[in-house]
Formats: structure tokens, C-alpha cells, sequence
């Protein structure tokens, strides 16, 4: 969520405020009042013009009250741009966590964090509403410019109130408004589908969903996951359909929640919450799993030299109860035959392989008999060994070097074991070298 989330702020966010923006709200407001009253003139009511001012100043009240900063401005910065205008009142508060400062202005709060301006909110707008009454103004001058001479002007505008709601839409998220953010990024949505900018958002329609979500309006978050399946937009690794099965389940309609996972799975068959929700319904629904291999079959079929599928496979079989183990290294294995250079199923193996040797290592710690002791100690040493080896092949092929660091402590760590080896002892230096450059 909050990587969807977060990356609509940067593109919604920074954009620097009109150095020439109305510094008075009150003459912002004055100049609105009187771009209305031109539209209850018949005349110039039915000039397309008279409604493109109405919105200029509808926007222009909407920056005034903002001042000159710019989110992303450093606070030395922002010092020079406003010049001669001092808070009224400063605190230091906490959001999603993390320590902010906040600078209370005549008319706008702004937020700081670690230095830059991380948001700004609005506390007294000049005029009601002003975004959504100059999208109202721009339809109304876009119906009356039949010969389409402004369209360009027009489509500009409104894509300036789509980031301008995006940005409020985002801000309400940060600040934990979640029932304020599902309606800002609505009404994002529908700014994008306005004639003649008319581009579908499929983010904002998302995160009206996902904020509702989050809010527990469950009805209202499927009515924007559905409409992302009709554009057919499905979120970070088919989030969407995760949360339509899950909605489709708590309706009571188990057969749609299972073909919600089922499609998912199909397009995305590495999403952990498909992943999931699919293991859960077909082990608890007293259902087989042979269902979920055979949509894994159809998802190698559509892509054959996707290793990553069989990654997958190795990894459901681990998570079967009891475990499949020598089916799922075997779906491992596969992984470097069709792939030599895709490091995870070397790295499933291992993993795998040192867990269980934890595993039975902390059993034997139990252990009162000594023979039995020993037989565990012994299952113990020849596991840890075993992992050693694919984690090796792991770390070779693999470009990514935190990736690396992970796999050279795993490795490390078994050495340690048999460090009176002096080839473990070796390899022990090695790795320990690695993790410790890597740190």
C-alpha cells in the first residue's frame, strides 16, 4: 500500500507553487466573488471565457492560502521565499511515526521532516471548495467551446486540479485521514476522466479503494477494486484480487473469493497473498491442492522459461502439511536447469536445508538419551553441511549484494560449526569477511 501510495506523492507532489500566486486569501476570495457574479451576466454566462476566469481564480484562491513554499523545499530554502512572513506558532508532533516538525501559518500548517517540507495542509481556505468549483467552471467552459479553440487550455487545467486533488488525496493518507483520502483520490479519478483531458488514473482509483480499505468500508473499497479489474489494473503483484477474494468471502461467496485467487494466480503467481489465500482454501476447505498445481501448470505453460514458476512450486510444497521436501527441491533444482543464473531456488534449498538443522538442533537440546542424542547431533551436521552447497551456488550467481551479504551470513554461520576443519575454517574467514564488508 504505502509503496503505491508514496510514489503518487512524488509525482503529485512536487510541484512548485506560482511565484506569482496571490499572497492575500481575502483578495483571493474578492476576485472569485467577482468571476461569479460575471456568470449570473446572461450574456457573459454564455461566453466560454467568463468560465475559464472562474476557474483560474478558483485555483488561484486555492495556492493563496499555501504561501510560497513547495514540498521537498529544504527549510533554509523556504526561509528566502518567505521572507517577512513568520508562524504564528510551531510543535513537534508525530505521523505514521516518524518525528515532524510543524510551523503554524495564518492560514496553512507546514509539515517538516529531517529538514525538507514534507506537506503542507490547508487550515483556512479563502473560498469553499475551491477545487472542485473550478473543475465545475472548466466543464462548464469546455461544454461551451464548441469550436474546441481552448480544449488544449482547458485539458492543461484540469490536469493541474487531478495533481492538485492527487497531492490533498496523498496528505490526508499521510496524516491518517483514510475516510478524507478514499474520497480525495474519488475525486482525483474523476478529474482525470473529465472531457477533454480524459485519462484514466487507475492509481487514484486504486487508492480510493485501498484508503477505504484501510478505513473499513468494505463496500466502498470494492466498488473502486472492481473498477480496476475493468481497466484492468490489479495493484502491486495482484493485490487487487487478493481483496476482492477477501471481500467475496466475507459476502459469503466463497465460489467467486476461490475464482478471484484462481485468476490472480494465473497473472500472478509469485503474489504471497494469492499464494496464500490459495493454500488456505484448498487445505482447510477439505479441497485438493492438485487445483493450485494444475493453475501453476498453466502459468509455466504460458511462460516456460520462467524459473521463477518453479521457485513457486518449491515453495507450496514446503508449506504443505505434512511438507513435501523432496518435491520441492526437485522444483528447486529445476530452477538452475532452466535458469543457471536465478539464484532463489539455490537459495530456497538452503534455507530450507539450515532451518531444518536449527530445527533438529534445538530437538537434540531436549534430548535425554544419549543415543538418541547422538543420532540427532549427527542428522544435525550433515544437514547444516548440506545447505552449505546451495547457498554457495546462490551467492555466485546472484548480482545483488545485499543478497549476497544475507546468503555469506548463512554460510558463515554453518562454517562456524566446523571450523576445526581447516577447509570450514577457511571458508568460515571468507564469508565472515563478506558480511562484515557488506554491514
Amino acid at each position: 500500500m504505502k509503496k503505491i501510495i508514496f510514489a503518487l506523492a512524488l509525482l503529485a507532489s512536487f510541484q512548485i507553487a506560482n511565484a506569482q500566486q496571490l499572497k492575500d486569501a481575502e483578495a483571493a476570495a474578492k476576485k472569485v466573488e467577482a468571476a461569479k457574479a460575471a456568470t449570473l451576466n446572461e450574456k457573459k454566462a454564455a461566453n466560454m471565457a467568463t468560465w475559464i476566469k472562474l476557474g483560474q481564480t478558483y485555483l488561484d484562491a486555492y495556492n493563496a492560502v499555501q504561501g510560497n513554499g513547495y514540498v521537498g523545499a529544504p527549510e533554509a530554502e523556504l526561509q528566502l521565499l518567505m521572507t517577512g512572513v513568520k508562524p504564528v506558532s510551531t510543535e513537534q508532533v508525530e505521523v505514521q511515526g516518524q518525528p515532524m516538525t510543524v510551523q503554524h501559518y495564518e492560514t496553512a500548517d507546514y509539515y517538516f521532516s529531517n529538514g525538507q517540507l514534507f506537506t503542507i495542509v490547508t487550515t483556512k481556505p479563502a473560498v469553499e471548495d475551491p477545487l472542485m468549483n473550478a473543475m465545475a467552471a472548466y466543464k462548464k467552459a469546455y461544454e461551451l467551446d464548441v469550436k474546441a479553440k481552448k480544449t488544449k487550455d482547458i485539458s492543461e487545467a484540469i490536469g493541474i486540479i487531478h495533481d492538485k486533488l492527487s497531492n490533498e488525496a496523498v496528505t490526508a493518507y499521510q496524516l491518517q485521514d483514510y475516510v478524507g483520502s478514499s474520497k480525495l483520490f474519488e475525486a482525483a479519478a474523476n478529474a482525470s476522466m473529465t472531457e477533454p483531458y480524459n485519462q484514466v488514473d487507475t492509481n487514484a482509483i486504486y487508492n480510493a479503494g485501498l484508503t477505504a480499505w484501510i478505513a473499513n468500508d468494505v463496500a466502498r473499497a470494492k466498488v473502486f477494486f472492481l473498477q480496476c479489474v475493468d481497466h484492468k489494473y490489479y495493484g502491486d503483484e495482484g493485490d487487487v484480487y487478493a481483496r476482492l477474494s477477501t471481500i467475496a468471502e466475507k459476502e459469503g461467496d466463497q465460489e467467486l473469493s476461490v475464482k478471484y485467487l484462481e485468476e490472480g494466480f494465473v497473472n500472478y503467481p509469485k503474489s504471497q497473498s494469492i499464494l496464500i489465500g490459495l493454500i488456505n482454501y484448498y487445505t482447510t476447505n477439505g479441497g485438493s491442492t492438485d487445483r493450485l498445481f494444475e493453475l501453476l501448470d498453466v502459468a509455466k505453460a504460458n511462460e516456460p522459461g520462467n524459473a521463477s514458476l518453479w521457485y513457486v512450486e518449491g515453495n507450496i510444497r514446503l508449506k504443505m502439511d505434512p511438507p513435501q521436501v523432496e518435491k520441492a527441491f526437485e522444483a528447486y533444482d529445476k530452477c538452475g536447469e532452466i535458469d543457471p543464473n536465478y539464484e532463489f531456488g539455490y537459495i530456497g534449498k538452503g534455507v530450507y536445508l539450515y532451518n531444518h538443522a536449527v530445527e533438529v538442533q534445538e530437538k537434540a537440546s531436549f534430548e535425554m538419551d544419549d543415543a538418541k542424542y547422538a543420532a540427532l547431533v549427527e542428522e544435525y551436521d550433515k544437514t547444516l553441511k548440506a545447505a552449505i552447497e546451495p547457498f554457495e551456488k546462490g551467492f555466485a550467481v546472484t548480482k545483488d549484494k545485499e543478497i549476497q551479504t544475507t546468503i555469506a551470513e548463512y554460510i558463515k554461520n554453518a562454517c562456524f560449526r566446523f571450523r576445526d576443519d581447516p577447509e570450514y575454517q577457511a571458508r568460515y574467514e571468507k564469508y565472515d569477511a563478506i558480511v562484515a564488508a557488506g554491514k
